[in-house]
């Protein structure tokens, strides 16, 4: 890597059950984003511990974003730990669909300005259809 290159951001989405596979495969399916640029955690089956320990070795050393589902349960709080440096590492609650497909195609992007990004492209897109009347 050259001085001039910005390391990739990377993302790990963690939730409960399941929601987190179906997530990063429509992500990938959509945008055809690497298989490392965001990967899944469920909470299934883990204890606090384990689950934290999983979060931490997927973010990895660079810059990482850790996406949740909910603001609370074991998976903010995971997210939360894993993310005691907050030079490197940030925690996004609430994740939906735009606001991932929105983070792979702008990784390259500093690590708060991706944040405050995805943010407002995941509050964008929470919306709800009215027919228009002539």
């Amino acid at each position: 890597m050259s001085e001039r290159e910005v390391p990739l951001v990377r993302g790990v989405l963690v939730t409960h059950g399941s929601m987190c596979f179906g997530m990063v495969d429509a992500v990938r399916k959509i945008a055809g984003a690497p298989a490392d640029a965001l990967v899944p955690v469920s909470n299934e089956a883990k204890g606090p511990d384990e689950l934290l320990r999983t979060v931490d070795e997927l973010a990895g050393p660079g810059p990482a974003i850790i996406f949740t589902d909910l603001q609370t349960g074991s998976c903010a709080l995971a997210a939360r730990f894993a993310c005691r440096d907050p030079d490197g590492r940030r925690v996004v609650y609430g994740t939906n669909l735009p606001m991932l497909l929105d983070f792979v195609f702008h990784r390259h992007l500093s690590l708060d300005a991706l944040v405050q990004r995805v943010l407002e492209r995941g509050r964008e897109a929470v919306r709800s259809f009215q027919l228009e009347t002539p």
